[in-house]
C-alpha cells in the first residue's frame, strides 16, 4: 500500500497542514506548509481532494499541482493561497509528515532520506526552477504558533511513553527486541515512502548497446 505525499503536521501543536514545497532553493532546511485548518471552507474541500489525487500524488512538490489547478471560483491554488497568506514558511525539523496512519516522520529526517538515496545534498533536492505561471515563493510570517525547536530522540516516540524497568535484563532484552521490531517496520515503511517520490534509478552494468 501506498503512502500518501504532501500531508503533514505541525510538531509543537499537531495541528494538520499540507506541505506546498518539502524545500526551498538556497534554504534547504526551511519549508512551505498550508495550515488546512485555517482555510476558508469553500477551498478546503477542493485543496484536500487536489491532495489525494492522482495529480497530487505524483507532484514531486505540491505547489507544482496547485500552480495547474483552480478552485470552484476560477482562481489558481497556488495563487490564491499566496493572495490569503497561507503559504507558511516553516523550518522543516518542526513539521512531522504522516505518509501511513499511525507513522509520523520529521520532514527534515525524510529530506534526508530522499538526498541520500539520490546521492545528493539535501540542498539540491529544491526544485531548481519553475513555469511562469508559478507562484514566486515568498517568504511568510512564521506560523502563528509556538512552534519551538525541538528534536526528536525517534521518529514516534512521545513525552507520554513510559520505559519498563531496564534494570531487570530479561524484562530489557524484550523491550528492546520489541523496540528493533518496531524501527525496523518504520524504517520499511519510509523507505516505501522515500521511493514513490523519488525512486532510485538504477545502474545498468556494462556497456549498453543500441538496438539499431
Amino acid at each position: 500500500m501506498a503512502g500518501i505525499k504532501h500531508v503533514g503536521r505541525i510538531k509543537a501543536t499537531n495541528k494538520k497542514c499540507v506541505v506546498a514545497y518539502r524545500t526551498l532553493p538556497g534554504d534547504a532546511y526551511n519549508c512551505l506548509i498550508i495550515p488546512t485548518e485555517s482555510i476558508p471552507e469553500q477551498y478546503h474541500d477542493s485543496l484536500l481532494n487536489l491532495v489525494e489525487s492522482n495529480t497530487g500524488q505524483t507532484s514531486y512538490e505540491l505547489a507544482e499541482a496547485l500552480a495547474r489547478s483552480s478552485f470552484s471560483d476560477g482562481t489558481i491554488m497556488l495563487s490564491a493561497l499566496h493572495a490569503m497568506g497561507k503559504l507558511i514558511k516553516v523550518a522543516t525539523d518542526q513539521v512531522e509528515m504522516l505518509p501511513y496512519p499511525g507513522t509520523a516522520i520529521l520532514l527534515a529526517e525524510l529530506n534526508q532520506l530522499i538526498a541520500s538515496q539520490r546521492g545528493v545534498p539535501v540542498d539540491e533536492l529544491a526544485l531548481k526552477s519553475t513555469t511562469e505561471q508559478d507562484e514566486p515563493v515568498v517568504e511568510q510570517n512564521p506560523v502563528n504558533e509556538d512552534v519551538s525547536k525541538t528534536t526528536s530522540a525517534s521518529v514516534n516516540a512521545t513525552d507520554e511513553e513510559v520505559k519498563p524497568n531496564l534494570d531487570d535484563p530479561i524484562v530489557a532484552a524484550k523491550y528492546y527486541r520489541s523496540q528493533a521490531d518496531k524501527l525496523a517496520k518504520q524504517a520499511a515503511q519510509f523507505r516505501r515512502m522515500a521511493d514513490d517520490i523519488s525512486p532510485i534509478q538504477k545502474k545498468s552494468r556494462g556497456k549498453s548497446k543500441s538496438a539499431e
